[in-house]
């Protein structure tokens, strides 16, 4: 059974805590970092939700935090929806291998922060991703299928994967312009999956509003590459520890827009200098681009709401 749990402060205290109803009821025990609490809290987790609720609090009454603790890894995936790889001239039935890079774990932020905009950013964009949690080490190349993905998957919630545009692409530096503090909000809810609960991660809905305006709408049926796939070709390369976080991509709908072949073209006989400047400037005139005081609110839930994660609502800031 799916049970949503979050991680909160009251009093200075930080605990976890069981969301039922809409209010959250104290799990017993203290856990420090994420791992601990997927290695310890999970069963006392399980154990409280068999019995009647009892003492709770609203989730106005605390400081909702990250569910993922840091350091960490994060792990990310590009141009994993179906219409976001179309929009950016790729074809989804050609494509074999997933695209990989990371973010710094300084970028993982509560759910409810403002997004802090570097001084020098002016192409701040979002990008709503489903995370999962990763629930055990995982040292060697690992065949994760459907049936056990529960097995490596503790959870899953949601993460912004918020792009300084204009350091990610004329830089070429996806981890600096996708790393700054603020940069990946985290929850609210973490939910935690059993075996049962493997084919919803094909049909959550994502959808990702910026002052009411929907500008991300999609479902994780048009994942390329699904969680369980991804993992196994992840684990061939990489070292997995619970705690850590994999952003699945994020659908179409983004502020950036990609240029057509021809004018790509053009732009390549460009010295460098000016092509970036033409990229920037051009990029610049696209009112989707995230200002400072908008309003960004996300949500993933299933159409029956088995799954439900909460809402994230972050506000842009100038640092």
């Amino acid at each position: 059974m799916a049970l949503h749990v979050l991680r909160f402060r009251r009093s200075e205290s930080e605990s976890w805590g069981l969301v039922r109803d809409g209010r959250i009821q104290a799990i017993p025990g203290s856990y420090v970092t994420t791992a601990e609490f997927l290695a310890r809290g999970v069963a006392r987790a399980r154990d409280l939700a068999g019995r009647p609720a009892e003492a709770s609090c609203s989730p106005a009454e605390v400081e909702i935090l990250s569910p993922v603790t840091t350091p960490c890894r994060v792990i990310c995936l590009g141009a994993n929806y179906r219409q976001h790889m179309i929009d950016v001239g790729m074809d989804p039935d050609a494509k074999t291998f997933n695209m990989f890079f990371t973010k710094s774990s300084a970028s993982v932020a509560p759910p409810h922060t403002e997004v802090r905009r570097p001084a020098h950013v002016r192409l701040l964009d979002y990008e709503i991703e489903l995370a999962l949690v990763i629930g055990r080490d995982v040292t060697v190349k690992t065949e994760v299928t459907r049936e056990n993905l529960h097995e490596y998957v503790a959870g899953i919630t949601i993460a912004n994967d918020v792009s300084a545009r204009d350091i990610q692409i004329p830089q070429t530096q996806f981890f600096k312009g996708k790393s700054y503090r603020t940069f990946c909000p985290l929850g609210p809810y973490l939910c935690l999956l059993d075996r049962d609960d493997a084919p919803y991660l094909d049909r959550l809905e994502l959808t990702l509003l910026v002052n009411g305006e929907v500008r991300q709408h999609d479902t994780t049926a048009n994942l390329v590459f699904k969680p369980a796939e991804t993992l196994s070709e992840l684990s061939d390369f990489s070292d997995l520890s619970p705690g850590d976080v994999l952003l699945t991509g994020t659908p179409a709908g983004c502020a950036l827009t990609v240029p057509s072949p021809l004018l790509a073209r053009v732009a390549g006989l460009l010295p460098e200098a000016k092509k970036w400047e033409l990229f920037k400037k051009a990029q610049g005139r696209s009112p989707r681009y995230l200002k400072d005081n908008d309003v960004i609110r996300s949500t993933i839930k299933s159409p029956d709401r088995h799954i439900d994660l909460g809402e994230q609502v972050n506000r842009v800031a100038a640092r």
